[in-house]
């Protein structure tokens, strides 16, 4: 999908304005494009009630137009909501949410922050909790434990593509599919509880100030699937910003402060630990996903995430 096309960006434009119509608001300034990636694009514009921001994910990721709409019924509280949707060209139109935590936040403050926000969204999937036929629905992809030995299969076929003209990725393809009988009694192992998985929860992706209450946003990573595997990416975010390991206070506080919102830390680590190393499998496919084979400098992600499972633990290296 080229989006960078007037053509593209002429159709884009005008929808804008007829929904800030709608809405009763208008824009005052030139359209902007600050971002194209292999996944989506977004413009950016001022308006009479602030900035808006037009959001097209591509093809492989549009069920986040429809979910926006549906969080925003579900769990208002901790989500922009849409001024408006187009579900069949795949735009969505949000209002401007704020800085996001990252903003101004040094690493100093990080575990700290970290620590407040993570309950919040916890109770956010808490809330989701019983909501998986509503999600199915918008498009999300069911990663849930049932399913994930069959998603490790999906997986090995796209790392398998890779690994073809890759002589290392190809030794990490090899020991992965030996893995198959392994990972499918881990998945056994895993409890069934299913919500809502951001798959990339870091600070870029919550609105907000340290301290208040948050909103998060940039949906297009999202599956369904057990949903302690969100803290995969979160966690690990954690220990490589920090410089610390996995096991340090910094880490294990936001952790607990999380795992809070679903009952006593103490009796799920390990629980949230095997979610994650399953969850690695439905990152590789998120990558790829996002990716669609495209070379750039995220091209190895998929495999190098697939291949992290040799860590037993939620550590990833991608």
């Amino acid at each position: 999908m080229d989006w960078t096309t007037e053509e593209w960006l002429s159709g884009a434009r005008d929808w804008l304005d007829e929904q800030l119509g709608a809405a009763g608001l208008r824009r005052v300034g030139e359209v902007t494009q600050p971002r194209v990636r292999a996944w989506g694009t977004v413009l950016r514009a001022e308006t009479t009630g602030g900035p808006v921001w037009l959001k097209a994910p591509g093809p492989e990721t549009a069920f986040e137009v429809p979910l926006y709409r549906l969080l925003a019924t579900l769990v208002p509280r901790w989500v922009l909501e849409p001024i408006a949707v187009d579900v069949e060209r795949g735009w969505v139109l949000l209002p401007d949410g704020g800085p996001t935590l990252r903003e101004g936040l040094g690493n100093g403050d990080l575990s700290e922050v970290m620590t407040r926000v993570l309950p919040q969204y916890g109770q956010l999937q808490v809330d989701l909790m019983g909501h998986a036929d509503d999600l199915l629905a918008a498009g999300v992809t069911d990663m849930r434990p049932a399913v994930m030995p069959q998603r490790l299969e999906e997986a090995l076929e796209v790392t398998g593509r890779f690994a073809a003209r890759d002589a290392e990725a190809g030794e990490w393809h090899t020991w992965v599919s030996s893995q198959r009988r392994a990972f499918a009694a881990r998945c056994a192992e895993l409890p069934d509880r299913a919500s809502l998985d951001h798959n990339d929860m870091h600070t870029e992706n919550i609105l907000g100030r340290p301290g208040g209450s948050v909103r998060f946003y940039d949906w297009g990573d999202s599956v369904l699937a057990h949903p302690f595997s969100s803290m995969l990416v979160a966690l690990s975010f954690l220990s490589q910003q920090l410089g610390v390991s996995p096991d340090d206070p910094l880490v294990r506080r936001p952790r607990d402060a999380y795992l809070e919102a679903f009952g006593n830390p103490a009796e799920l680590v390990a629980e949230l630990e095997l979610a994650c190393w399953i969850g690695k499998v439905a990152r590789a496919l998120v990558w790829q996903r996002a990716l669609h084979d495209e070379p750039g400098e995220f091209a190895r992600a998929p495999v190098e995430t697939l291949w992290s499972l040799r860590m037993n633990s939620w550590l990833t290296t991608a």
